[in-house]
């Protein structure tokens, strides 16, 4: 999982969903589940 200050890019790629947990703001992708991000 990378950490970013914007999640801009990953939120653009196809088959990703932006999910809040806990306060953080994540990006999962379930095409391509190596495209992992989370914000902060």
């Amino acid at each position: 999982m990378k950490v970013r200050a914007s999640l801009r890019a990953f939120k653009q790629k196809p088959g990703s969903v932006v999910v809040r947990r806990h306060g953080r703001t994540l990006v999962i992708n379930k095409k391509n589940p190596k495209w992992k991000a989370r914000q902060g």
